[in-house]
Order: structure tokens, then sequence, then C-alpha cells
């Protein structure tokens, strides 16, 4: 009889520790659930945060100027994105022997897109052989019906910060697929796709969430209220404008490249002129997709 209490008593006591030791499982268990979760939500948080700061705030990477600086190999030039209430920085000044061309335009802009096509090439031209720097400074001013205007300039930030090196092939894409003046423009899903095909990877979401868009309008709006950086002109007055060592290039809408390279040598000296061989007549860049 006493060995039939003493089984009991041991069974009893077998199963208090299986149940502690079930209890202890449970409330690890628990303990590492809470945690892992309490990590997920705050990355999802600091991720959050980050990316609201960078489309409320800060400027894209590689446009301290508010320009992509364009140099010899179709690279832009490095630098840090604007920081919050940071002033546009005029880009470091080029060797003696190199022009720095500024070009401010807007990719709806009608006159913008014929200045592209007569002298795209010639400009492609000079930045090859090294003759010259050509900094691109996309602006919003057509801000009517879909806003491709700010769309197109918010994607060509999108490249500029994260696919630096596409910059100059989008650039090119975007006037050679450049939508009428009186349309909605190209759909967010083309801009990715024109930038895919200039090379640029990872671009969807900045351009589908219009990171740069606020940054869009304030740069537009430091151009249009002025002074350009590194220049002696005021602010733009239309689109394009075209600064050539700091002056500004007064076109006729005809948009000559003959005019455009004489007045480039002119203001480069005779050196220029012996160097870059300007192509005198331009050929429109490919595209990539049929214009709507």
């Amino acid at each position: 009889m006493s060995e039939t209490r003493e089984a009991a008593r041991e069974r009893a006591r077998e199963l208090r520790e299986a149940h502690r030791k079930r209890d202890r499982r449970r409330v690890l268990i628990i303990a590492g659930s809470v945690v892992a979760f309490i990590a997920v939500v705050a990355a999802i948080l600091f991720f959050a945060f980050m990316d609201s700061s960078r489309r409320g705030a800060v400027g894209p990477r590689n446009m301290l100027s508010d320009g992509v600086k364009v140099v010899q190999g179709f690279v832009a030039e490095p630098t840090e994105g604007l920081a919050p209430g940071q002033k546009p920085v005029a880009s470091a000044p080029n060797p003696p022997d190199v022009v720095a061309i500024q070009v401010y335009y807007d990719y709806f802009c009608p006159n913008c897109g014929i200045f592209e096509e007569r002298n795209g090439a010639q400009l492609r031209a000079w930045i090859e052989t090294g003759a010259a720097t050509v900094e691109y400074h996309p602006i919003a001013v057509f801000t009517a019906g879909t806003e491709y205007s700010r769309r197109a300039a918010n994607a060509a930030a999108c490249v500029a910060d994260q696919s630096p090196k596409a910059f100059f092939a989008f650039h090119e894409l975007l006037f050679a697929n450049q939508p009428d003046e009186n349309s909605g423009g190209l759909s967010d899903e083309q801009l990715i796709e024109l930038a895919r095909a200039a090379g640029a990877n990872g671009i969807a979401r900045c351009i589908e969430n219009e990171r740069f868009v606020p940054w869009v309008k304030a740069a537009t709006q430091r151009a249009v209220n002025g002074p350009l950086p590194g220049t002696d002109v005021d602010n733009v007055k239309s689109t394009p404008t075209i600064l050539v060592n700091g002056q500004e290039f007064k076109y006729t809408t005809a948009f000559d490249p003959n005019e455009f390279a004489l007045f480039v040598s002119r203001i480069a000296g005779q050196a220029f002129a012996e160097n870059p061989t300007p192509t005198p007549t331009p050929t429109p860049t490919g595209s990539a997709t049929p214009t709507p």
C-alpha cells in the first residue's frame, strides 16, 4: 500500500515538473514573439520616418546645385543631397579649358524639346570629348493637367539619386519621347519603362510615390526667384535658360546649333573652338518607346 502511495506521489511530482517546463517554454515563446514584433514595428517606423523625411525636405543626391552635372564618360558628378533648409551650392569650377554649360528646362516645354533636338548631339559631342560639362536643371513650370512637368522632373531626380550613371541616357529618352503639349503627358508606368531602358534600377517606387516632388516645387521656385548659383544671372524667366560659363545665351527660337556653337566658342575662347569639333547639324536622339 505504501509503495502505491509513493508511486502516486512520484507521478504527481513528474506531472508538476512537466507543467513547469511547459509554462517556462510558453513564457519564453511569448517573450520572444513580443521582442520580434517590437523590432519589426521599430524598423517599419524608422524606415517610414526616413522615407517621409526624404520626401518632405531632402533633395536628391548628386543634385546639390539643384542640377545634375554630367562630365566626360556621361556620368553624374557625385554630391550629397540638399539638406533641409539648405540653399543650392554651385558646382565646383571646371578646369580653364573645360566649358561649363548649364541648362534650366522643363520636360514638357516645347521650346526645350526643340533646343534638345537641334543641339543635343553637339552637347553630347562636347561632353564625350571632355571639352564641356553640361549641368541639367529640371524644373516644372507647366503644371496643368496631370502635372507631367513635376512628375517628369521627379523621375529625373529619382534616377539622379539612385542610378546617376543612367541620368544622361534617361534625360535624352525623356526628350526623345516628349509628349505633345496638349496631352496628359507620359504615365508613371511609361516613365518607369524609360528609366529602365536607360539602365536605371530600383526607381519604380520613387517615381510612383513622387518622392522628390516637394524638391521639384522648391527648386522651381528657387530658379524662378533667383539668383542662379554660380552665375550673374538673376533668375529663370523662360525655359530653356542656357548659361555658358555663367553667361546667358540669348537664343532665337530656331535654336540654330551653329549660333549656339559660335556663342560657346566666343565665351570660351579659341582653344575650345579648335578642340571639340562641334556637330553643326545634330540628329535627333533615338527613342525607347513611341511618343503617345
